[in-house]
This record gives C-alpha cells, structure tokens and sequence, in this order.
C-alpha cells in the first residue's frame, strides 16, 4: 500500500481539477553543514504520505545500510542522492523533491550548506518564493547561516522561516530558542528583511513539523507545515506594465510571423499598442497565440506567442512592452554580484552577459566594494572570489532593456559567463542605469579612419606580438617598425615596458592589474587604427580573454595576432634583465612562466618558432605576410 493515501477511488477528474486549482509554493532550505536540510524535507515527505511502498523499502533498507539513526529511518536519505552526499553525510548539489497536501502543492529545494558550494544555493535560490533557514541549536548563527540569509534577500525572497532545529539536543530549553532568535533578528534588521517566523524544532524526531510538540509547550506558534500552508506567496506580477523578452521568432511558413516568449509581468489583449525594445518601435497586437488556440486576455507566467498589425524587426533578447510605459534602455548599470567561479573575478575582462533571453559581451569594471556578511561592512576590494558579494558597475557592448531587480527579477537580473569554459561563473542584480550612459554619445566626424588610410597610402593594422618574458618580442617587432619604415609606411611601437613608465605606471602585475593593462594598450591601438597607423603593440598579453577583447576592440579584419613562440628553457636561458633567476627565488610575485601562467594564441596568424628562426629572419616573414595580404602600400 502506497504512504500516499489521499485519493482511494471516486472521481478522478475532479480529484485531479482539485490537485490543479491548489496553488503551488516554491521554496528552499538552507543553512550551514549538518543542520538538518535534507533530514527536514525527509520528514515533511514522510508525513505528508508521499512515499510509495517501494519507496518506503528502500529508505529502510538504506538507513540499515548507510543511515546515521542506528537503524531507524534515516530521512536525509530521501534527498542526498549522491553518492558522494551519501558517503560525507553532506548535501553536494540542489535536490528538488515536489509532494502536496490537501491544502497546497509545494517544490522544495534542499541547497548545499557547505561555503563551496553556496552557488548551488543560490541557484536554488532563485525561483523560490519562501527559505527556510535551518540553525542548529547547539550552534547558533554561523556564518553561512548570515551568508544564506543575505542572499536569499538579495534575490528577493520575502518569506524567511527560521527553523532551530535539533532542539532535542539542547533539552527543548526555551532560553536556547530565544537567544538564537534575539541574535538572528538583530542580523536580520540589519539587512532589511523581513516577515521572518521562527520555529523550535527537531526534524529528526518530528517536534513542530507537522505537529505541535508535547516536549515545548511553551510554544504557541504554527507548526513548520502549518506554516508553509498558509503563509501568503505570490507577487502579482499581472498587476504591473506589460513586458515580455522574445525568446524565438515564430515563422511556420509565409503567412505568419509572431513573437513567442513568456511574460514576464502584466496582462496583454488583442488590440493593445505596443513598443518593441531596444528599437522602440511601436505596433499593436492582433493575436495571441498558444498551442490550444487564441487567447482573450495573457497574463504573467504564461507563454505565448504574438503577432502584430505591422511588419517590425524583432529578434530574440528584444522586449515587448506596453508602448505607453516602457522599459528604460540602457549599457551601463551599477550591479550587485555574487561570484560563483573557482577563478577570482577580473575587473575589465570580457564576459558573457545573458540577462533573459538578451546574450551580449560585457565587463565588469572596478569594484565599489565587497560586502562582510557577518558585518554587512563595505570593505575595499579589487576582486571578488568565490562566495563573496560586492556592487560594481557592467558595461555591455550593446543596449539591454531592462528594469530593477526589485520590480522584476526577469529583466533586472542577469549571470555571467567565461567566455572560454562556457561556465557560469556570476550572477548579478542590477540596481539602476548611469546616468553617463544616457548623456554620452559618438560625436560624428567628417575626416574618418578610412580617408586618413587613403592619405597614408596604407591600410591601418595591429600587429600584435605576443609571448613569454624574453621571447623576442621588443626585438621582432623593433626589426620590424624599421622595416616599414623604410618602405614608407607609418608606424608606431607601443612596448609593453614603455608604456608602463606612462599611461600604465599605476598598474602592478596582480592579475587584475594585467586586464586593465592590456584594456587600455587595446584601446590606444584602436585610437591609432582610426588615425589610420600601423601599429605595433609588444606586450606578453598572458591571457587569452584579453587578446581576445584587443581583436575585438579594434576589429578582426584589422587585428594580426603574431606569437612569438619560444620555450620557457629557452626564455630562461637568454634572461637579460634577471627577472626569471629572482622569480624562481620568490622575490617576483605573479611572473608569467612561473607563479603565473601564459595562455599560448590557438588560431594567431602567425606563429614564429624562434628557435628556427633569428629575429631578422622573422622580422622579414612578418613583413612577407602583411605584403601578401595587401595590408602594405606599394612602393
């Protein structure tokens, strides 16, 4: 017999139009390690009958075999499917478990507590509506349980449980429960949430899960599933302006042509006007279409597919939006960040920027500050690593239409991607617009990059040489610059060791510093492109996300890639200036080849071997080829 007994025979339609009118509330557990999550969600599912028989065997067979309860049912079984959860007694990954009771269907989420994998908690995080957040009694408030607390509110989760649990361990007192909920209010005030509800509880025994506890009479709350029962959930997001990101252009054949997506919030009708971001043209609806035919009337949540009265160019990341409120528009914001990669943040390193279904080229820029979660104090910081929080400004290569993360989660936040590995290594909330970005425009000129290359009888290009320390690279590129010199062409060198007496001499060699280096080198070689010169840039450029931003600051069919391949033996051994010999002695921090490593070019356009080749030799084949592709005037 199954555990799950609320229907036995009758009327299946209208026990399953029951099941589907019930609302649904999402939310999470969290919390530090050994708190209790997975044993929590193991009970709640117990004792709402949502194990089958099967089910029910195989928990007692496990919890004899891997339990922690001396036989007894082990309920964290229910949720730590890893192996490896299994084995450490830790939750790893986000499980998500669904179960119902006669009042409301639930999804839950049992997140990591473990501080490495607090991105997975906020994953979990970010379609919940509700956190239950577990804090051993004999503990108190930790730092992960300020940690998961932080987050939770900056993801705009409204409704926080506090669960004590474990307080068979304590001997139910009263005092313990008080004083953890004295000092876990006076945190939580100190960020601004609220609608917190705190309950003493022992998930493992069941005391205030679902029924009151005999051994804490001294409590006159709701019981944890009473409260999950009843609590309000739910943000009208129908009640606000219409917006919707198109995720695909909907085209079966030649006589349609619509717009699908979900809406992100308010209400739509056939006939309403209105505008398409960022191109803010304006049209109005003439049908709203689903699988099972038209709609009347669309609201938030649901996804459909619209067609207009006009023909307008649309693509996917575009918002479709009332015309007469629309979204602001812009390419510059202040953010919020939580660093999920195992690699520190790199202010100015091009990102992957994908905000809905809008995917574009970004940066971060400098930080403002990073934020202690035990203090909530903004300390100063140049980097974000794993699980830290700060607020910094992003900068994308095109314009986003956007709204705050406090009015729409959809189209206020966003996650970051590396560019090379693909994976998610941020995600962001976006506080507002700068104001400079809507006051700073391209002032047209009539003398161009291209009547400037005319003048010259050249064609503007980058040379970019690059390689380890001692390679050749000054050298090559010094050979070359005289070479075209003497063909008449107009040059210039900019050496990585030059310029660090000027335009860079603030900058030092930390991995942060190395990105704004070779940002500002990219962008003094895209002003000297436009001014329609052959330049030259020597740097060691170590990282490949960088050469890659140069290419694309100054233009592809511009750029020329040159590495300058020598061996680290080798470069060691011709060592002119003794910066290997004191780096192998520690006394240079962040040397590239040896506390720092160099990302060799995958695809240059020239790769010079210099152990075949003397600088004279490479100098020449370098001017060979740009001769070959026409990139030099004849003479």
């Amino acid at each position: 017999m199954t555990r799950f007994v609320e229907f036995q025979g009758g009327d299946v339609d209208a026990y399953l139009a029951a099941q589907e009118n019930k609302d649904l509330l999402r939310f999470i557990t969290c919390g530090s390690v050994d708190d209790g999550k997975s044993t929590l969600i193991g009970r709640l599912l117990y004792e709402s009958k949502m194990l089958f028989e099967d089910q029910l065997s195989a928990l007692e067979a496990d919890s004899k075999r891997l339990g922690t309860q001396g036989g007894n049912l082990d309920f964290a079984l229910l949720v730590d499917g890893l192996a490896a959860e299994r084995e450490q007694g830790i939750t790893i990954d986000v499980a998500y478990r669904a179960f119902a009771t006669s009042k409301r269907k639930f999804i839950v989420a049992d997140t990591p507590g473990h501080e490495q994998y607090t991105r997975n908690m906020a994953t979990g995080a970010s379609t919940a509506e509700l956190a239950i957040i577990l804090i051993d009694a004999r503990k108190g408030v930790l730092t992960q349980t300020r940690r998961h607390t932080f987050i939770a509110t900056l993801l705009g989760i409204k409704n926080l449980v506090v669960c004590i649990n474990k307080m068979d361990l304590v001997g139910y007192k009263r005092e313990t429960f008080e004083a953890i909920e004295a000092d876990y209010r006076a945190f939580a005030a100190s960020i601004g949430a609220k609608n917190i509800t705190c309950i003493p509880a022992s998930a493992l025994v069941g005391d205030n899960i679902i029924d009151r506890s005999a051994n804490m009479g001294w409590y006159q709350g709701a019981t944890l599933m009473g409260h999950l029962e009843t609590v309000p959930v739910g943000d009208d997001q129908s009640a606000k302006p219409f917006r919707m990101p198109v995720q695909w252009v909907n085209r079966p054949d030649q006589n349609f042509r619509g717009f699908a997506g979900t809406i992100a919030s308010g209400t739509l009708k056939p006939g309403d006007e209105i505008r398409v971001l960022p191109s803010g043209k304006i049209s109005k609806v003439t049908r709203i279409v689903t699988y099972d035919g038209d709609l009347s009337e669309a609201v938030a949540d649901q996804a459909v597919t619209i067609s207009f009265a006009d023909e307008i160019d649309a693509s996917r990341g575009d918002v479709i939006c009332a015309a007469k409120s629309p979204l602001e528009v812009s390419s510059q914001f202040e953010v919020e960040v939580l660093w999920m990669g195992d690699e520190a943040m790199l202010p100015g390193r091009p990102y992957v920027i994908k905000s809905g279904t809008k995917t574009l080229p970004g940066t971060l820029d400098k930080l403002k500050y990073k934020i202690n979660v035990n203090t909530m104090e903004h300390a100063a910081a140049e980097t974000l690593t794993l699980n830290e929080i700060g607020v910094c400004n992003l900068e994308l290569d095109g314009p986003l239409a956007f709204a705050p993360y406090t009015e729409n989660k959809t189209l206020g936040s966003f996650i970051v991607v590396d560019r090379f590995t693909n994976t998610t290594v941020g995600l962001g909330l976006i506080h507002f617009a700068l104001r400079r970005a809507a006051n700073i425009h391209w002032q047209a000129m009539d003398v161009n990059k291209s009547s400037r290359a005319v003048l010259l009888r050249q064609k503007p290009t980058v040379l970019w040489f690059t390689g380890l320390s001692g390679a050749g690279k000054s050298t090559i590129a010094n050979l070359v610059e005289k070479k075209l010199h003497s063909k008449g062409q107009l040059t210039y060198l900019l050496d990585g060791d030059n310029v660090r007496h000027g335009l860079n001499r603030d900058l030092g060699f930390t991995d942060a510093d190395r990105v704004e280096n070779i940002r500002r080198v990219a962008e003094v070689s895209k002003l000297m492109t436009d001014a329609g010169l052959i330049t030259l840039v020597s740097f060691i450029s170590p990282f490949r996300a960088e050469r890659l931003m140069a290419r694309e600051s100054v233009g592809k069919n511009e750029f020329v890639e040159i590495h300058i391949d020598t061996s680290l033996d080798e470069a060691e051994k011709r060592d002119v200036k003794g910066l290997y010999a004191k780096a192998r002695k520690g006394e240079l921090k962040n040397f590239t080849g040896i506390s720092s490593p160099y990302e060799a070019p995958e695809n240059p356009e020239l790769r010079i071997d210099t152990a075949n080749l003397s600088p004279e030799e490479a100098a020449t084949e370098i001017v060979k080829f740009l001769e070959q592709k026409g990139r030099l005037a004849a003479t």
